[in-house]
């Protein structure tokens, strides 16, 4: 059986955000079943007894239990990595000689990413111990996990500063998901999210910022995202599950709102830690 399940729905500085004194952060700050990991996303192959993670967030250990906890018979067999900003790498400095001192674990990233890695510390130092293997994985080139599982990376635009930015298409034998946690504009990517939609099965699409007006003090342009207002209007009626991840702490999505309402009404949902869905 391939399983794919949400390790964490936020945007990369989780929730409680550091340094930030918003009602939603000091109730989370005050009651730890409010926070919120960076988002994530575990696949599992039952049958082989093999994980990946797509991501290495700042939640990396947490996030691992809660894999383990969802597959107590199967080992972390990989990594995936979308691109370089924080919340999404930086969770490989755990799989280092000062701490869980992995052999050889597998990291699947674009050219461009992989060329990050080795140009800068500390993450050179763990392909030049052994810590972990760079699996060079060009754009559209499907990647075969297990015999039922393959993985293809596609690209996205999205401010790419060091590195280039992927989503990813899971195949199972009988479904498939979409994961895409940041992207600039929908209007700039060279595929129709729609055709995407149709072809899937499961479609979880960044929903950062319900509003411009979110971050006071801030040009919210110098951090593009889709408005969740706009992707829950395109996806609107499409034939699949289609959840809206990588929340900023400012999101009134978290929250029981009307905002979430208006989303909920046109068939779109909120990705939440522990969401789960069979491929097979």
């Amino acid at each position: 059986m391939i399983e794919a399940i949400v390790l964490g729905a936020a945007q990369d500085a989780g929730l409680p955000q550091a340094g930030c004194g918003c009602d939603r952060c000091r109730a989370a700050q005050a009651d730890p079943t409010r926070r919120q990991y960076v988002v994530c996303l575990g696949i599992i192959d039952h049958a082989i007894g093999s994980t990946w993670m797509i991501d290495a967030t700042p939640d990396f250990r947490e996030q691992l239990v809660l894999l383990q906890q969802a597959a107590p018979e199967c080992k972390l067999a990989g990594i995936l990595l979308t691109h370089a900003h924080m919340g999404h790498y930086t969770g490989l400095i755990h799989l280092g000689r000062e701490a869980w001192n992995t052999q050889r674990l597998p990291v699947y990233a674009t050219p461009r990413m992989c060329a990050f890695l080795m140009r800068n510390q500390p993450w050179q130092q763990l392909a030049k111990f052994g810590n972990i293997a760079l699996r060079l994985s060009p754009p559209n080139r499907p990647i075969a996990l297990s015999p039922s599982l393959t993985v293809t990376p596609i690209a996205v635009p999205h401010r790419d500063e060091w590195s280039d930015t992927m989503a990813f298409r899971v195949d199972g034998p009988a479904r498939s998901l979409f994961f895409c946690p940041d992207i600039d504009d929908w209007d700039r990517w060279d595929h129709s999210l729609p055709d995407m939609l149709a072809d899937v099965d499961v479609a979880l699409l960044d929903g950062a910022f319900f509003s411009q007006a979110e971050i006071p003090g801030r040009d919210i342009s110098e951090i593009p995202h889709p408005l969740a207002t706009d992707t829950t209007e395109r996806a609107a009626g499409a034939d699949c599950d289609v959840r809206l991840i990588h929340l900023n702490h400012t999101n009134p999505l978290w929250d029981d709102s009307m905002e979430r309402a208006w989303v909920t009404e046109r068939g779109v949902g909120v990705g939440a830690t522990g969401d789960r869905w069979q491929l097979s």
